[in-house]
């Protein structure tokens, strides 16, 4: 496998924006996609996204079940399990990039907004999470001194704060969000 990531959040059931996330995907040569949760199901707060289908989602995510790592987000429940051939009942996943430890979550359980919910991280470790629909690249302090990265893709189909559909690519140490044209977000050096 090959250390670049393609990571995704907060495809919320629409079938249009989970297929050009997929073409994104295979066009980036990367070899892993990272979905931050909410895959499935739109939930209550939210307005139905474009083409909202969670049965050609559902289809479209199993074809690629080899590539996929996933953690669970607040809208995806053990129903969704069953129709999915890869795992995404983890509230987070540890991984090791290029001797960078990040923490994946999707955003609800474990953030650096709420008290009491930050992940234990180290100095130079990421926080990765969706949830919030928003991009984020930026080096934060630790409350115990050193820093972190705060990293978010945004959401692949319903987009926060005026801002695009978009997703990110870790590459090397270089963390990059576009959106589906293209254009490059944010960027950030780990």
């Amino acid at each position: 496998m090959n250390g670049t990531f393609f990571i995704a959040s907060d495809i919320h059931g629409s079938a249009y924006w989970c297929e050009k996330m997929l073409s994104k995907f295979h066009e980036s040569g990367a070899g892993k996609l990272l979905l931050l949760g909410d895959l499935l199901y739109h939930g209550p707060r939210n307005e139905l996204p474009r083409d909202y289908d969670t049965k050609k989602v559902t289809a479209f995510l199993n074809a690629e079940k080899e590539n996929i790592i996933a953690v669970r987000g607040n809208c995806d429940a053990e129903v969704d399990q069953m129709v999915l051939s890869f795992p995404i009942m983890a509230d987070f996943a540890w991984l090791s990039v290029n001797e960078r430890n990040i923490f994946a979550t999707h955003g609800h359980v474990y953030n650096d907004e709420e008290e009491g919910k930050m992940p234990l991280l180290s100095d130079g470790d990421a926080l990765l999470h969706g949830h919030i629909h928003l991009p984020v690249a930026e080096k934060k302090e630790l409350p115990c001194g050193g820093y972190y990265y705060l990293l978010n893709p945004g959401s692949v189909s319903l987009p926060k704060g005026g801002n695009p559909n978009s997703y990110a690519v870790l590459s090397g140490n270089r963390y990059q969000i576009f959106d589906f044209d293209g254009n490059v977000l944010k960027e950030i050096n780990l």
